[in-house]
């Protein structure tokens, strides 16, 4: 049996629970536990949005050779199946849509398949349950398949993430030499010869020497900086120069780089897919434009319309008090910052263009600095960020789902819940719910989460910098700030996965529930989304690892009543100003 102890159960206009004791010990049968009822393989569904749907410029419309899509503007049935791991990941997110686009069936392979549901490409793929290092798993993934997409690699993950790139591209590789794929496609980073390199950058570089020796035939694409809204390497460089208007930096800043805007890299991946079997090598891929990070910083300093910076390298920043330093001024946390830095101290300038050769350059040319940077600009002003470098999770965070494994059983659950009534419909306080976060912050208490933030970035949390991909909308696996977002139930259920550093799992739950009397008189479901009041419930659960668990939740208990409590108000009052707003512009209409 596992045991859930409720802490702090306020519920507010509710009279059953008015004279509730404050405590309550209930036991729930693990049997009664939900299962997370994700299936370990699913199907293109038949009525999947088409490829003009899902990309309205999909960069295969210049690409010769590829399928193409059939009379209902998705993939045919005899269509050549390609695999893609890290699809929630910046680029494999991406890549996805493009691969429909082009004709191809794909197959997206995730530890997670659940985390996937909010894509919009999610109904139009085979989703498998897979994990890259799992030998007997992986070679029942690639079964079947003619492109197999290798886009996972371990930055920012820890001390061990050498062995760990090491076995899992080991373990791919043999299994899909085993399986018979046709092709591998690999992101790598573009590296200098003959120079001691980073570890990150070592090891990118290991695993595409072990893909090429796997026996299957395999693309190596190696690539420098990659420009694209959310991209780690365009947030980081966007917010050194927006916030920093003088700045000394490391000298590494005058070394060269060629940059690569993400569409010409979408590019590249997509036609690698066509490579004839005797192609097995690396490719350098770059743009057009081989400039020092200095004129890159003061690149997008005239893009984004801001003065010239005042750039001063000098000597003494190492790379990693250069990425301490990154990770505080911007989104980017030093774990991952740190791999990024330690790539630009290495003048990464591309010494051959051979992939022309298989993949032709668009009509246009490829896609220079200043134009990469005008439309990452433009994605963000319009909230079209598709993939952000947060897409991939923080390494290290837990990532179980609201208690339903076995191992639950008879773990303790703390739980702050509480409810009000809310004098707006539904509708109104959804709308308030799914922008929680980000540059709208948590409606309580603003130098309490800003202290938490920044404690979090101390001790290698993501902090309350990453904000949120979109500002309105949430899908599942979405970033919010310190918090993964595990589930949306689209007007009624917001649940968030806690990713900040703490001694156990904690999540947030917000939940919109119509007042059950408004369909009584035989309403539409949509007057009931508009009928007010409704009830607004929020929980917060915390399950305690150990003793040190234990002290933390009974640390910050006493604060709940201030930080969850004026939350909730403050979202019920947005939620009614709203209301009152929507009437009064109803009513100025009828008059």
């Amino acid at each position: 049996m596992g045991t859930i102890i409720l802490r702090g159960a306020r519920r507010r206009t509710c009279p059953d629970a008015a004279s509730a004791p404050p405590t309550q010990t209930a036991t729930v049968p693990d049997s009664a536990r939900p299962s997370d009822g994700v299936p370990a393989v699913s199907t293109p569904a038949p009525d999947a949005p088409p490829a003009s749907d899902l990309l309205p410029e999909p960069v295969a419309r210049t690409l010769p050779d590829v399928p193409g899509v059939g009379p209902d503007g998705r993939p045919r049935p005899d269509a050549p199946l390609v695999a893609v791991t890290g699809v929630t990941g910046y680029v494999g997110g991406r890549l996805v849509p493009e691969l429909l686009a082009a004709g191809y069936r794909v197959r997206a392979l995730a530890r997670r398949p659940e985390r996937l549901r909010g894509r919009p490409w999610y109904d139009a793929v085979e989703v498998v349950q897979a994990d890259a290092s799992d030998a007997e798993q992986i070679r029942a993934a690639l079964d079947g398949v003619d492109v197999a997409y290798y886009l996972i690699h371990s930055l920012g993950t820890g001390r061990t993430f050498e062995q760990r790139d090491r076995s899992t591209a080991l373990t791919f590789g043999a299994a899909a030499r085993k399986a018979g794929v046709g092709r591998v496609v690999y992101l790598g980073g573009l590296a200098p010869e003959g120079e001691e390199l980073s570890p990150h950058l070592a090891s990118r570089t290991e695993v595409g020497e072990i893909l090429l020796a796997s026996g299957v035939p395999t693309t190596v694409l190696r690539a420098a900086v990659i420009l694209g809204s959310g991209s780690a390497s365009f947030e980081m460089m966007r917010y050194l120069t927006e916030r920093l208007p003088a700045m000394t930096v490391p000298r590494w800043v005058l070394n060269r780089i060629q940059p690569i805007a993400v569409r010409d890299v979408l590019r590249y991946l997509v036609g690698s897919a066509t490579m004839p079997p005797e192609v097995n090598r690396a490719f350098d891929i770059g743009g057009p434009d081989v400039l020092t990070y200095r004129d890159m910083m003061q690149g997008y300093a005239r893009a984004a319309g801001l003065p010239q910076r005042i750039i001063v390298p000098v000597p003494v920043l190492t790379p990693k008090l250069s990425s301490l330093w990154v990770g505080l001024v911007t989104p980017v946390p030093s774990g991952i910052a740190r791999p990024l830095v330690e790539s630009l101290v290495h003048e990464v300038v591309c010494t051959e263009h051979d992939i022309a050769e298989h993949v032709p350059d668009p009509p246009g040319g490829l896609i220079g600095f200043d134009r990469a940077v005008r439309l990452a600009l433009a994605r963000i002003r319009e909230a079209d960020v598709t993939t952000r470098w947060s897409s991939a999770g923080v390494p290290g965070v837990p990532s179980e789902p609201l208690p339903s494994d076995p191992d639950w059983a008879g773990g303790s659950l703390y739980v702050d819940e509480r409810q009000i009534v809310v004098d707006a419909s539904p509708a109104a306080l959804w709308r308030v719910l799914e922008a929680v976060g980000g540059e709208r912050g948590w409606y309580s208490w603003s130098l309490a989460w800003r202290v938490r933030g920044l404690a979090d970035r101390v001790v290698g949390g993501p902090g309350l910098r990453r904000g949120r991909r979109d500002p309105r909308r949430l899908v599942v696996d979405d970033a919010v700030d310190f918090w993964r977002v595990e589930e949306v139930d689209p007007g009624r259920l917001l649940r968030l996965r806690a990713e900040m550093r703490v001694p156990g799992l904690a999540w947030l739950e917000l939940r919109v529930e119509p007042d059950q009397d408004a369909g009584a008189d035989g309403a539409d479901a949509d007057a009931v989304w508009r009928t007010p009041p409704t009830t607004f419930a929020q929980r917060a659960v915390f399950h305690p690892h150990g003793l040190a668990g234990q002290l933390y939740w009974w640390a910050v208990y006493p604060f709940h009543g201030v930080v969850f409590g004026g939350m909730q108000r403050n979202i019920a009052r947005a939620a009614e100003t709203a209301e009152r707003a929507r009437r009064d512009v109803e009513a100025r209409r009828e008059a």
